[in-house]
C-alpha cells in the first residue's frame, strides 16, 4: 500500500485505470457464468420435454418455464412462424401436429436461423470487453513501469546516487503497474475462451434443434 501511494500521478491513473478493467471483468464473469449455466440446465429440460411431448401446442404451453434456454427460443419463433403459415393457407392442425407446404417450410427455416443469430448475439454480449481487458491490460500496465521507471531514473539523476536503496523503491513502485496489468488479464482472458466454447456447444445445440424441428415439419407433410 505504501508503494501504491507514493507512485507519482500517471501510474495512479493507470492502476485506477486497471482497476476498473479487472472490476467489470469480473462482474461479466460472474453474470455469464450464471447466463450460460442457465441456457444449459434449462436447454436440457426443455429438450426433455420436447422429445417427451408429442404436441407443438403442449410444449407451447409450457416454454416460459424455460426463458433462458435458447432452445426455447427458437422453438418460440418457429412455432409462431408455422402458426402464420397454417393460417394463411387456411388448414388446421391434425393431432396437434401442424402442416405446412414447403414454402412454409423455408419461412420458418429463416425463423430458426433469425432466432439462432440473435441467440448467439445475446449470449456473446459483453465477451468483447473480456478480450478488450486479455489484450490491453498487460500493455497498459508495461505502459505504468516504462513510466514508473523513467520517473526513477530522473530521481537517480537529481540525487547522483545510484545505490540500491535509491533505485530499489522506484523500480518496485513501476512494476506493481505491470503486476496488476496481469491479474487484471490472466483472468479475463481465461473466461473469455472459456464462455466462448460454451456459446460454441450452446451454437451446436441450436443448429442440430433447428435442424430436427424441420425435420419433424417435413415429416408431418409427407404424412399428409
Amino acid at each position: 500500500m505504501a508503494l501504491l501511494l507514493n507512485a507519482g500521478i500517471v501510474v495512479k491513473l493507470v492502476l485506477i485505470l486497471l482497476g476498473f478493467f479487472s472490476v467489470v471483468s469480473w462482474a461479466i464473469i460472474l453474470f455469464k457464468f450464471v447466463q450460460v449455466q442457465r441456457a444449459n440446465s434449462e436447454s436440457d429440460r426443455f429438450m426433455d420435454l420436447f422429445w417427451k411431448s408429442k404436441r407443438f401446442d403442449a410444449i407451447a404451453s409450457q416454454v416460459d418455464r424455460f426463458v433462458n434456454s435458447p432452445l426455447s427460443v427458437l422453438f418460440n419463433e418457429a412455432y409462431a412462424e408455422l402458426k402464420k403459415v397454417v393460417e394463411g393457407n387456411g388448414k388446421s392442425a391434425e393431432g396437434g401436429m401442424l402442416s405446412t407446404d414447403l414454402g412454409g417450410v423455408e419461412n420458418v427455416s429463416r425463423a430458426l436461423r433469425r432466432a439462432t443469430n440473435s441467440e448467439i448475439t445475446r449470449l456473446e454480449r459483453y465477451l468483447t470487453f473480456l478480450a478488450t481487458t486479455g489484450s490491453t491490460s498487460p500493455f497498459i500496465g508495461l505502459f505504468g513501469t516504462v513510466w514508473g521507471i523513467m520517473t526513477a531514473f530522473e530521481g537517480i539523476g537529481k540525487t547522483g546516487s545510484a545505490s540500491l536503496a535509491v533505485v530499489a523503491p522506484g523500480i518496485a513502485e513501476a512494476l506493481i503497474a505491470t503486476a496488476i496489468g496481469l491479474v487484471a488479464a490472466i483472468p479475463a482472458v481465461m473466461a473469455y475462451n472459456h464462455f466462448q466454447h460454451k456459446i460454441r456447444v450452446l451454437s451446436n445445440e441450436m443448429d442440430s434443434f433447428s435442424t430436427e424441428f424441420l425435420n419433424i415439419v417435413q415429416r408431418n407433410i409427407a404424412g399428409k
